[in-house]
């Protein structure tokens, strides 16, 4: 049995700095989820009864994230009793993997529709809280040659020679795209504001973009993980990369992925369930891909992950429209705008992660609406997703518009 598995909505919540001072700190993880089911049904009428489960990406699944949230918020949410809810965790990749296994899914026909999306309240659920021995158990640290991502993500800077210019450049184009992008209002169809109680908006548009960066500004703050290089980690990789002399550590928080808290949320299904509930899809998805790589590098699974989508797809880089790499790091994005060849016009053109930030279990299917809403827009065909994830592991989407 294979069906085309076909997108027929993706919304998101605007995002918000992941600090108790911000926007979204009094939201409760739960009504973040529930903001968008309650959309999602209401703007297509949709009978929930259709819908044969909710998948959702969550990287600290502890406190208030925990107790598989998700079939929770369908409950609370008024949703069908019979839609089953599931929690998944494939860190920075939890929102993209979602979306994946959904379309998977729904490809097989062992499923007609499938949501799928992710949440992360990084506000009130501090990343590493779920804790585990990817960082937390010296002994497995030590066996398994770990070091944080921000060491990985400056050693592939050092090896391909990115300078702290370069990674700052990417940075401000960042900014600058994703400003422009929210005044001429290219975000609005798809996010959705989130609402207190009594119905008063308490956030309409992300906040955390920073529209005045320049590289001035990026210039004067301090890279970010030199001394945990200094601790021993750069020792550590070091030791795998044995022909660098030392690590050049040129990213700081304005070159990489801002804290914030966020959800997204993606429908998809097959054709027949569609015009049984009368919906329009926007696209399709053609094919998905996930690898991992060298671990203590952690970074480089981008292309790699692309490459196999690409190849599952019968498609080579050049047939992509558009290109979009989460921009956990700087450098990460060059190094896939290097492995693919990918022209500055394709790539994340509307900004990214390091402008609008990074709500870890949710970027990922957040991402799958940005990528349709530009589409439609620009009156393109193809686009092209992919993620960097912990463990070395490499994560990628290919969708087709309608």
């Amino acid at each position: 049995m294979t069906e085309t598995a076909y997108i027929y909505d993706a919304i998101r919540t605007p995002r918000s700095k992941g600090k108790p001072n911000s926007a979204l700190n009094e939201v409760k993880p739960i009504n973040l989820v529930t903001t968008l089911l309650a959309e999602m049904q209401q703007r297509h009428d949709l009978d929930t009864s259709r819908v044969d489960d909710l998948m959702m990406g969550c990287v600290s699944p502890v406190r208030e994230q925990g107790a598989v949230l998700p079939k929770i918020a369908l409950q609370k949410a008024g949703w069908d009793d019979s839609v089953p809810g599931v929690q998944l965790n494939r860190f920075c990749a939890s929102g993209l993997d979602t979306f994946n296994a959904a379309a998977s899914r729904v490809a097989s026909g062992w499923e007609d529709m499938v949501c799928a999306g992710g949440y992360e309240s990084m506000s009130r659920v501090p990343m590493g809280a779920d804790g585990g021995p990817f960082s937390e158990d010296p002994e497995t640290v030590l066996a398994t040659g770990f070091v944080p991502q921000g060491i990985g993500a400056d050693l592939i800077a050092t090896i391909d020679g990115y300078t702290r210019e370069d990674v700052d450049q990417l940075a401000v184009r960042s900014q600058t795209l994703a400003a422009a992008a929210q005044a001429a209002g290219h975000f609005d169809k798809s996010v959705v504001p989130v609402k207190d109680e009594n119905g008063l908006v308490i956030l309409e548009r992300d906040d955390f973009i920073k529209p005045n960066t320049d590289m001035q500004t990026l210039g004067a703050l301090k890279a970010s993980f030199a001394k945990m290089g200094q601790f021993g980690y750069d020792a550590v990789a070091l030791a795998k990369y044995a022909d660098v002399e030392r690590i050049e550590h040129v990213h700081t928080p304005g070159n990489s992925s801002g804290i914030v808290d966020g959800a997204s949320l993606v429908m998809v299904g097959n054709e027949q369930v569609g015009k049984d509930l009368g919906l329009t899809p926007r696209a399709r998805v053609l094919s998905v891909a996930v690898t991992a790589t060298e671990p203590t590098i952690m970074l480089t699974g981008p292309g790699p992950a692309a490459k196999k989508a690409l190849a599952k797809a019968g498609l080579t880089a050049d047939d992509v429209d558009l290109v979009e790499i989460n921009e956990a790091f700087a450098s990460v994005v060059l190094r896939l705008q290097n492995d693919l060849n990918v022209p500055d016009e394709k790539l994340n053109v509307v900004g990214g992660a390091i402008a609008m930030g990074h709500p870890l279990g949710a970027t990922g299917s957040a991402l799958v609406s940005t990528m349709i809403d530009e589409l439609e827009r620009r009156n393109l065909k193809r686009a092209l997703i992919c993620m960097c994830v912990g463990g070395g592991m490499g994560i990628a989407s290919i969708i087709e518009r309608v």
